[in-house]
């Protein structure tokens, strides 16, 4: 089998193949002294599963992970070590990949690759398999068995396709991938393009870096102490010690070491064997010697039997009476050795190609070995560059060699360093790209006023970087780019740059090309609000990202909805799905309105999964009442076969007659007018004190409001305290509807209601039948506008044993304030000046994707 080292063990505890996932019958079975694949004896000759120790060799093109921060995961295993996942352990945000915190070193980096890095350019993708951690249910696509477990790490899944199926059933499987269901709601990986060589997948796929833990600021993550005991526990075996095992330079400087067990009678050898299978390598250990941290290597033949060496001896024993000694395991100088070179992204049918280097051999004469090989012999070798890739659990570093730079010397000085790093270190021939390209995007804080404009000025080259786009109502610039190294610069000052005492947010977006998306292909733009939902949102990032393509899923927390609007901007068709509440879905929209005559899709459809506390809008469009752990799979399939629904939208001019406090020279100027998007209803008086008491209550102690029924229970509670309260609204306000004055009777509150639902699923208009108004929808072009006489009428309101009093219905609104007066917007409140308020339909309607009737799902809005 590939790579491993298979030996025979007596078994204590019941054992599952890690192959057919059938129980070991008997007391004995095969287990890899690497890896940890069980195995019965009858399926050895089967396995094809790789060893941990060699995964990294197969990788012909290395993409790192995308860890988040440590969780615990119940029923999963690591990918490394094949044992459960017990303790704190790392998720890659984009696959499905599971590791211990002391495993992530030894991660392989073959992540799905998501975009082209500038030199890719086909239109065909393989399947990109990942092992174990499906569902006990899970069924192989080919042969209908149960390919699942939830006692061994086994199954085979398509991290594109979501096919599933065994091991053994998987290399039969037709090697193209076609996206699978959801294969016209994918960005397919060949159209978008991002140089991404500075940057981590953190940044690259724009997920919140205050998510990471401090033991993620580097690319290795520490798992030396508090990790190495996993494996190896302190053995109070006489016969045996615990020697801690360091691989190179770099881990002493770090205090990254692994733990090995072994008898105190054992040859040297022996224990170098257990130090290199502590580190996943499964080389001959006659190329490796141990050596103290004074260089002195062991030349005994017999190194461990203390009973023959003196205390004092010169090459210090192994093993001690207390603490366990330190050793660095390294690799013995070699005249000659012979290195894999990968053709990178030529296309000439091979994976690699061996070559025999010696001390003379440089970078230049290499190439010129190299090219024959591949069929390029008659091109000039000015063409080609050996490219130097490491790849690290979470970013995988290139570097393009010198043409004199000599080969040995360079492996000689990486094994120094880090021994393991060697097995995971390539040479790569590849055409030499004339330019290189980045895209930083620089956004000022989410929601800003309106009229607000910052000018940063950043010292870069002229050169190098340029305006891509300017976007002056978002105060947002996006810059090009053409040095890595200055990218990396100008996206850490940004981030550590305040604008009156708000931090700026730069956001590395990638550019869509739009001229290779497929015609049948709609694919889609997916904003998330984690905060909502009592943070749901956060499994949902997770699911998406897994089921589509990370760079079509944007995170609202982290620079709004401008970056992933201006990515899909030269999209011809494409569909939107906000996850969030009413007020998330308004912002959406309203970003949408401003940046609509920058897109190509002017007016894409836009689809709803609530996760607020009202979602009203979610409720009409019957989305349901809000999120509560349905399948992210079913909900993308029910997007893909919903229907356009036509919807109003409204504009609201806010122009407050009173003047602004603080005006300077004693001369006071009103406030400059506001205009602000409705969807679902817009509130006077006790509606809007309500939602007030609740903003402020949610922002004195946000920790607290984390599901819907707290939630609810606040707004009760808020409303219980105000039951006894009389404002008269009525004489505190004028309404005009359609150029006609309109006589308002005793009320405490005024709705404009654009949606047959308010209050979290309320009807507020009523059903009757009534001779005066037309029958609402919600593409009539109307408002209604409904009064409520204070808190106890909306609670019946809520328990529909009421419905508002029915007031007028509409195109055109003003409305005078005489008097400071609470005012909302789809859940949006503030105290509003004295003046005008001027509601107006907001040119096109709005499309929403919907189902029919019958259907459990429904809509989603098209704007």
């Amino acid at each position: 089998p590939p790579g491993h080292a298979f030996r025979r063990v007596t078994l204590t505890k019941p054992t599952f193949c890690h192959y057919c996932t059938d129980f070991i019958w008997g007391l004995a079975g095969y287990q890899c002294e690497v890896c940890n694949f069980m195995s019965h004896e009858k399926c050895l000759k089967n396995v094809k599963i790789p060893c941990s120790c060699i995964a990294p060799s197969l990788v012909r093109v290395p993409v790192a992970h995308c860890f988040g921060p440590p969780g615990h995961y119940k029923r999963k295993f690591c990918a490394v070590c094949r044992k459960s996942l017990e303790s704190p352990a790392f998720r890659c945000e984009v696959c499905e990949l599971h590791v211990h915190t002391d495993c992530i070193l030894f991660a392989c980096s073959d992540c799905r690759q998501c975009h082209q890095d500038g030199h890719l350019d086909h239109d065909t993708y393989h399947h990109h398999w990942r092992e174990g951690n499906l569902s006990s249910s899970a069924r192989c696509e080919f042969c209908k068995k149960t390919c699942g477990s939830s006692e061994v790490l086994s199954g085979m899944r398509c991290e594109w396709c979501g096919i599933l199926a065994h091991a053994a059933c998987c290399v039969i499987v037709p090697p193209e991938c076609t996206f699978g269901r959801l294969r016209n709601m994918i960005l397919p990986p060949s159209c978008v393009q991002l140089f991404s060589r500075n940057f981590s997948k953190l940044h690259c796929f724009r997920i919140s870096e205050n998510l990471q833990t401090e033991s993620e600021e580097d690319d290795d993550v520490d798992g030396s102490t508090q990790g190495s005991t996993k494996d190896i526990q302190i053995s109070t075996d006489s016969s045996k010690q615990t020697l801690k095992i360091f691989d190179g330079n770099d881990a002493v400087k770090r205090n990254q070491f692994r733990l090995i067990s072994v008898p105190r009678i054992a040859k040297n050898e022996e224990v170098v064997e257990a130090a290199l299978r502590a580190y996943y390598i499964n080389d001959d250990q006659q190329e490796y010697e141990l050596q103290t941290f004074t260089q002195q290597v062991l030349l005994s033949d017999d190194v461990i039997n203390r009973n023959d060496a003196a205390e004092d001896s010169n090459l210090g024993s192994v093993f001690r009476e207390s603490v366990p000694e330190a050793w660095i395991i390294r690799a013995k100088p070699k005249d000659e050795e012979v290195i894999r070179i990968y053709p990178a992204w030529l296309k000439v049918g091979m994976a690699y190609v061996s070559l025999r280097v010696n001390k003379d051999s440089t970078v230049q004469t290499v190439i010129k070995e190299v090219l024959p090989l591949l069929g390029r012999q008659t091109e000039c070798l000015q063409n080609f560059k050996l490219v130097e890739v490491l790849m690290g659990c979470k970013q995988v570093q290139r570097m393009v060699l010198d043409n004199q730079e000599l080969i040995l010397n360079r492996l000689k000085d990486i094994r120094k360093v880090n021994l393991k790093k060697k097995h995971d270190f390539f040479f790569f021939l590849a055409s030499r790209v004339p330019s290189l390209t980045e895209k930083v995007s620089h956004w000022l804080p989410p929601k800003q006023a309106q009229g607000f404009y910052v000018f940063i000025f950043l010292p870069f080259a002229a050169n190098v970087v340029s305006v891509s786009h300017v976007y002056q109502a978002q105060g947002a610039v996006v810059l090009q780019i053409s040095c890595f190294s200055e990218a990396e610069r100008i996206y850490m000052l940004v981030k550590d740059t305040v604008v009156n005492d708000k931090p700026l947010n730069a956001v590395v977006i990638p550019e869509v090309m739009a001229s290779k998306i497929p015609q049948n292909c709609c694919p889609l733009l997916v904003f998330v609000n984690p905060k909502s939902g009592g943070l749901k949102g956060r499994d949902l990032l997770y699911s998406f990202r897994k089921l589509l393509n990370p760079h079509q899923v944007f995170e609202l927390t982290n620079g709004g909805p401008l970056p992933g609007f201006h990515t899909f901007s030269k999209v011809p068709s494409f569909r939107v799905l906000v996850c969030g509440g009413d007020g998330t879905v308004g912002w959406v929209l309203g970003a949408l309105e401003e940046i609509r005559h920058k897109l190509v899709c002017s007016e894409p459809s836009v689809a709803i999964l609530p996760l607020g506390t009202g979602n009203d809008l979610g409720r009409v469009l019957r989305w349901g009442a809000g999120y509560s752990g349905e399948d992210p799979y079913s909900i993308l399939v029910s997007v893909d076969e919903a229907d356009d629904v036509l919807m109003d939208r409204w504009t609201i001019l806010l122009d407050a007659e009173e003047p602004a406090e603080g005006a300077e020279n004693g001369i006071a100027e009103p406030e400059p007018p506001k205009i602000v998007q409705m969807n679902n209803y817009c509130g006077l008086g006790i509606d809007a004190e309500l939602s007030l008491d609740f903003h402020h209550a949610r922002e004195e102690e946000p920790g607290k409001f984390n599901s819907r029924f707290h939630n609810k229970g606040v707004y009760v509670k808020v409303g219980l305290q105000k039951i006894s309260h009389t404002r008269n609204l009525h004489k505190d306000i004028k309404l005009q509807v359609d150029q006609h004055e309109v006589e308002l009777p005793s009320i405490e509150g005024l709705i404009f209601i654009n949606i047959p639902s308010w209050g979290s699923g309320a009807d507020l208009w009523g059903s009757e039948s009534d001779n005066r108004f037309e029958k609402p929808r919600i593409d009539d072009g109307l408002l209604e506008v409904v009064g409520v006489t204070g808190v106890v009428h909306m609670g019946q309101v809520q328990g529909g044993f009421r419905s508002g009093i029915r007031i007028a219905q509409g195109s055109y609104f003003r409305v005078t304030l005489l008097k400071p007066i609470p005012v909302q917007v789809d859940g949006e409140p503030w105290i509003q000046a004295p003046g005008q308020i001027i509601i107006s339909a907001a040119g096109p309607k709005v499309l929403g994707v919907g189902f029919s009737k019958q259907s459990d799902f429904v809509p989603a809005l098209d704007v």
